[in-house]
């Protein structure tokens, strides 16, 4: 059994990658204090991420339909399996993660956003998807535009390559699914009323309307000014430090 720094056994956290991305973006929190006081179990989600890191498996095939709610219920029969009550998600997978709360049979009590879904705005590279009639189509666009992004930033372009690894059917049917269910649904009010609710982010990568919602609201947050949409990478203490206080709390 594995205890922490204070005797007890481990509890489990378990992480999950934004739209089209995989666990290789959180592996530089195994080297924070965060790992000495949690489990980390870094989930890759059915059709994302075909490589393997080290201690982990080759990721899962994509699902016959890939949706939030597919890929929710995925989440929640990890979370039973790790004996999981918390989650750290990234960008849509805050959505996911709320939906996977939400169902019968987990015991998630906190949910850490990393600067997840709060508006249909949010959905910036996820509902480009929608814009697209087959998947091939939207791959090579989305993987265009990653491009000329990553040409001046190269956090932007590890993502790139990760994107590269995906289900490309998977990733269209993802950001289609998740473009048309902020139509129908507020994914802020949603990650609420699923458990408690911690936003961890950086203003400057924030949506306008995002951030009105979020200085509206009671949601616990925490600002890690300077950090790029990927502060496990960028940013790897200083995030651990503040999942460990949210935690705490």
């Amino acid at each position: 059994m594995q205890t922490n720094t204070k005797g007890h056994k481990k509890p489990t956290l378990l992480m999950i990658a934004g739209f089209g991305d995989n666990v290789s973006m959180f592996e530089n929190l195994t080297n924070t204090p965060l790992a000495d006081e949690y489990n980390l179990i870094m989930l890759d989600l059915p059709g994302f991420g075909s490589h393997k890191l080290s201690s982990h498996e080759l990721s899962i095939p994509a699902l016959e339909e890939t949706s939030l709610i597919s890929l929710a219920e995925f989440v929640s029969e990890q979370t039973e399996r790790y004996d999981a009550t918390a989650i750290l998600a990234h960008s849509v997978a805050s959505v996911i993660a709320s939906l996977a709360a939400s169902m019968r049979g987990t015991n998630i009590h906190t949910l850490l956003s990393l600067e997840g879904n709060l508006t249909a705005e949010d959905a910036y590279f996820s509902g480009m998807a929608a814009d697209y009639d087959d998947a091939a189509t939207f791959f090579d666009a989305f993987q265009n535009k990653l491009a000329k992004m990553a040409e001046t930033d190269p956090i932007i372009a590890r993502y790139r390559a990760e994107v590269a690894r995906a289900d490309v059917n998977a990733l269209w049917e993802l950001g289609c699914n998740a473009k048309a269910f902020t139509h129908y649904n507020h994914p802020g009010e949603l990650l609420m009323q699923a458990a408690h609710a911690v936003y961890i982010y950086n203003p400057d990568n924030c949506a306008p309307s995002s951030l009105r919602w979020l200085q509206a609201s009671s949601m616990e947050r925490y600002i890690l000014a300077g950090a790029s949409h990927w502060p496990s990478i960028d940013r790897p203490n200083d995030l651990s430090q503040i999942i460990l206080t949210a935690l705490d709390r």
